[in-house]
């Protein structure tokens, strides 16, 4: 059997031309907002409403891919809204325009997320979930690498230009779209156990699926949400990057460097959780996130930075797309869609409660704190998931 298939090949193509635009604008955002006039705490604010209508959307429109039993109109326009919001973030820079914007992108997010995963999932058998998925994030993340070192070059010749940098970001986002129009839809999906949940979906409806998952979707849930909670936009851990000195230029650096561990290990990764178990890969990823969170608050030198952040690529490569090859294992390929719609969905719920903790643990203790609530978060979620799902060698 063919591991990866054409509709694998170019979906994972237009998630790397969106990251190149999407990740061009991620490490310098903090900046761009804060000379805009944007405080930590509203940043943080930011960043988890426009997680939260990425969340609420991809739950919904998750469920109605599989109601309509399309997927390709879902991808298309959930890439062409993030296209359209990157420009727009530097025509305005008055707070509810940037708060529009950024939501845009993320509704984009949203309304692509389900389709397309369960579009990758379609394309593959459960004992090789874990190379697809793991292939698809790798090439989302090689995007994740190029774009930052893109601005990277940008800011060296251009310094604090923040605002044309968002413009450029418009381009890759147009070729990501025009790849969308080359992926073939599959034949309409037959689902008879939804028919009830789906027939005419509501907004809110893809939180009824809580009710006919399987048990072990729920379980799953539980302790990702867990863990949800006691993790925060990234956008905070590079914020203690300058908090600890780093310059712009090595903040961007140390950015490119963990996505380029994240893409180089995805893949590795993934076709080791196929063969050893997706549940010990995921487990091991959340001991690396303890201790990267743990250690940076002691970091104080770029090499000890690097160490910590080619750890923090190694958990994302063994958390990201496992957790979705796991869920796309558990429940039946007509309810993919609507299960990791939900469980995004409510992560991005619990990441707009996570963001908004995190910015009040930071000013009303101090960094350090907010780092070290998260490290022993994701202990307790290993202990969980240990247990639950009784781990053997």
């Amino acid at each position: 059997m063919k591991i990866i298939t054409r509709a694998v090949l170019l979906l994972s193509v237009v998630s790397l031309f969106t990251d190149v635009a999407s990740e061009m604008l991620y490490p310098i955002m903090p900046m761009y907002l804060t000379s805009i006039g944007f405080s930590v705490a509203l940043i943080g604010l930011l960043e988890g409403i426009a997680e939260a209508t990425a969340g609420l959307s991809k739950g919904y429109f998750g469920n109605l891919s599989d109601s309509i039993g399309k997927r390709k109109i879902f991808v298309q326009l959930g890439y062409s809204l993030s296209a359209i919001s990157k420009p727009m973030m530097a025509v305005f820079t008055f707070p509810l325009w940037i708060f529009g914007a950024r939501t845009l992108d993320r509704l984009g997010k949203g309304i692509r997320t389900g389709a397309r995963d369960a579009m990758l999932s379609a394309e593959t058998t459960p004992e090789f979930k874990g190379r697809v998925f793991g292939f698809h994030r790798a090439f989302d993340t090689i995007g994740a690498a190029l774009g930052p070192l893109a601005a990277l070059i940008f800011l060296i010749f251009y310094p604090a230009q923040y605002r044309t940098l968002f413009l450029l970001a418009f381009i890759p986002g147009v070729i990501a779209i025009a790849i969308t129009f080359l992926v073939k839809e599959d034949r309409k999906i037959q689902n008879t156990k939804m028919s009830a949940l789906v027939a005419r979906p509501g907004f809110f409806s893809f939180l009824k699926y809580w009710k006919i998952a399987p048990r072990e979707f729920r379980l799953l849930v539980v302790g990702l949400l867990f863990f949800t909670l006691m993790n925060s936009s990234d956008v905070l851990l590079l914020l203690m990057m300058r908090h600890q000195g780093a310059t712009d230029q090595q903040v961007i650096g140390v950015y490119i460097f963990y996505n380029l561990v994240y893409a180089l290990m995805s893949y590795p990764l993934g076709a080791l959780g196929d063969k050893i178990g997706l549940k010990s890969i995921f487990i091991a990823g959340l001991v690396l996130f303890a201790i990267v969170y743990g250690g940076i608050i002691f970091a104080a030198s770029v090499p000890i930075l690097l160490a910590l952040f080619f750890l923090y690529g190694v958990y994302a490569a063994s958390t990201e797309g496992i957790s979705k090859a796991w869920i796309s294992n558990i429940v039946s390929k007509n309810e993919v869609a609507t299960a990791i719609g939900f469980y995004t969905g409510m992560q991005s719920i619990y990441t707009l409660l996570a963001s908004s903790l995190a910015g009040w643990l930071w000013y009303a203790f101090s960094p350090a704190t907010t780092f070290g609530v998260s490290a022993i978060g994701a202990v307790f979620t290993v202990f969980y998931l240990a247990v639950v799902f009784r781990i053997r060698r």
